[in-house]
Order: structure tokens, then sequence, then C-alpha cells
């Protein structure tokens, strides 16, 4: 992966992320390069105050596009607002009183670029234990009852950002995606105070049936599939170990054992915090413990569906390990996929190269309409 601050990973990953996801209508080349300029890698808070100042500004140019009735021009920039404002958002500390407020403005200029869309996305509550799950589903255009795969995120991410890549890679391919905020994860957990789970096929079930009950007009629910990014490598496995009735499976990004992920990170890692948030700890001790449920060990083998693992060898965050223990605990047919270190796209989920996951995007294509 390509360091825009040399010998800095976590900044330089973010970076790439960024230029990644501007392919897709997240961001300028100009205006991340700008934002990155602003930067002093060694102190977090110039990251958070360049990318809200960014996100502000740009949040602004799309508020007057809007008030001028310039659509097109409004849905573009509410969408790179958007992106920039979870940029900064997602380094901010539980303790820093911008956090809930820039999630909520970059959730806003989300919903205000769809709101603009020529086929807007269908937004739902799904019902799930006293509370619910936001999600989005995205439909290719002129496909009717087309398959959907149910998506998501990893970490604490949000389902918003998942329209960057993977839902129109999906929709090019004629698939509908239902992007998701599970447990511990965007909405469900800032607002609804939804922490992650072990057992995270509960929630998969609870997405199907819910697409199988209400959203009959809008896909065929006979060819249902799951997918997940990052910390989601486990959670997608998860819920095909466990729900039969999913029709294709896409680890993209695998994890076998998030506890071995986080046993001997230090406890100031930058992702430290975030970790005891989506588990609803007070400390990494805490936290750690209860990571230890996090593993695809005696679960991997249930999976009976078509399943295909994309994963980076020069994968930071999760190591490369993680994908070759799970291709070798599957008995399903399935595909893995190593984009070599000497390659772009090999970093953590590819955000340094998305058009490595054409191979893995074709493949479940052809498996869900078979």
């Amino acid at each position: 992966m390509w360091h825009y601050f040399p010998g800095q990973y976590m900044p330089s990953y973010q970076v790439n992320r960024a230029l990644t996801q501007a392919h897709y209508g997240g961001g300028e080349f100009a205006e991340i390069l700008e934002v990155a300029g602003e930067i002093d890698p060694s102190d977090r808070e110039s990251f958070n105050r360049a990318w809200v100042k960014m996100g502000d500004k740009v949040y602004d140019k799309a508020e007057a596009y809007a008030a001028a009735g310039q659509r097109v021009s409004a849905r573009r920039t509410y969408l790179r607002a958007f992106n920039y404002l979870r940029t900064s958002e997602f380094f901010m500390t539980l303790h820093d009183e911008r956090k809930i407020p820039y999630y909520l403005k970059c959730r806003d200029a989300f919903i205000k670029a769809i709101d603009l869309f020529d086929e807007r996305p269908v937004t739902v509550d799904i019902p799930f234990e006293g509370s619910f799950l936001p999600a989005y589903l995205f439909k290719p255009s002129g496909v009717k009852n087309p398959p959907v795969v149910v998506m998501f995120g990893g970490l604490d991410s949000l389902a918003e950002e998942l329209y960057f890549g993977i839902a129109q890679h999906l929709n090019e391919r004629g698939i509908a995606m239902m992007a998701v905020d599970g447990p511990g994860q965007g909405a469900a957990l800032r607002l609804n105070h939804i922490h992650t789970r072990y057992d995270y096929n509960v929630a998969g079930s609870a997405v199907l049936d819910y697409i199988i009950e209400n959203l009959g007009e809008h896909v065929d629910t006979s060819r249902v599939g799951i997918g997940a990014v990052s910390m989601g490598g486990y959670m997608a496995a998860r819920c095909a170990a466990f729900e039969p009735r999913f029709k294709v499976c896409m680890i993209f990004g695998a994890v076998w054992s998030y506890y071995d992920i986080w046993k001997n990170r230090p406890d100031n890692h930058p992702l430290a915090e975030i970790v005891q948030h989506i588990v609803g700890a007070d400390n990494m001790t805490e936290a750690r413990e209860r990571l230890k449920n996090f593993t695809l060990e005696g679960v991997a083998e249930k999976i009976q569906c078509p399943t295909y693992i994309l994963h980076g060898e020069d994968d930071r965050q999760n190591f490369v390990e993680n994908a070759y223990k799970v291709n070798e605990a599957l008995t399903c047919e399935h595909v893995m996929e190593i984009v070599p270190k000497e390659e772009s796209g090999s970093a953590h989920c590819s955000v340094d190269d998305f058009t490595k996951s054409f191979n893995m995007y074709d493949w479940i294509e052809k498996k869900i309409k078979e």
C-alpha cells in the first residue's frame, strides 16, 4: 500500500481509502490531498480537524446547490461531504463532544444525497430485540426482482459507506444490496446502543426474515446472499454457518479469531477504544475476554453455501493467515483469492484498489443466479 505519510500506516490507510472511494462518488482527489496536507500523522486531533474542515466546507456547498435546485450537483456534493465527515468521526474518541453531532451530520448528508437519486434506495428499520437495525436496499436499475446480498460492514462502520464500491459493483451485475447497520455498527450502536455479539447469525437471520416477509415486491427472496467486510469477515461466515437459507457467502477480508487479532495489541492501539465501544467493555482486558467467543473454530465447517474469500497478502489489520485458516476449515464449495503483497489492492479489504475485487463479484453473480 502506498503511504502518503511514510512509515505511518493508519493515517495513510485512511487517505488510500478515501482516494479509492472517490472513484465511486465518495470524494475528490484534490480535496483529499488537500486534507492530507493538513494532517500531522503524530497528532490525532490534526486528522480529525482536517477532515471536519473539508467535510463542513463541502456540506455547505451541497446545501447551496440544493437550495438552488441543482439536483445533480447537490447529490454528488452531499456524497463527498458524507464521506469526509464519516472519516472525521471515525477516530474521534467516545469522550469527544463532536463525535455524535458529526455522525448525525454525515448521516444527514447521505440521506439528503439518496433523496436526489434517480431511483431512491429503499430505507427500512429491521425489528431486532426490542429495537431496530437501520438498512438501505440499493437496487439495480431496470431489473425486476433481482437477487440480493445482505451486507454488513466491520467494527463500528456505517452501512452508508458500503455504497461506495460494493453496492455499485453488485448493482452493475444485476444484484441488489441490503446494507445493514448490524449490532455494534453505525446507528445501531451510536443511537440504538446495540452492541456487537459473537452469535451474529441472530442478526443475519433477522434481516433475512425481514426481506422474505416484507420485500418480495423488490427482490427475489429465494436468492439471498450474505457478505461483509473487515471484522465482518467473521460475521458473514457466522451467518452463513447457522442460516442455511443464504444462497452464497462473500467474505471480503477473512477473520478466524477476532480475539487472536487483539490479544497482543497494546491497550493504546488507535482502534482499541472502538473495540471497547462495540463490545460494551470499560477496558481492553474486559474487551479481550468478550472477544474470545468471536472465533470460526468449529463454525466454518458448518457453512453449506458457495463461499468466496478475498484477502490481501499485505493486510496489516487482519493478517493473511486468517484467510488460510478459514479456507482450510471450509467443506463447502469455495474459492480463496489472495492479492499478492507486491500489488495494489493487497491492503486491508483492498482499500487501495477496489478493482481487485472484480473476480469476487463475478463469481458471486454466477452463483447467486444459478
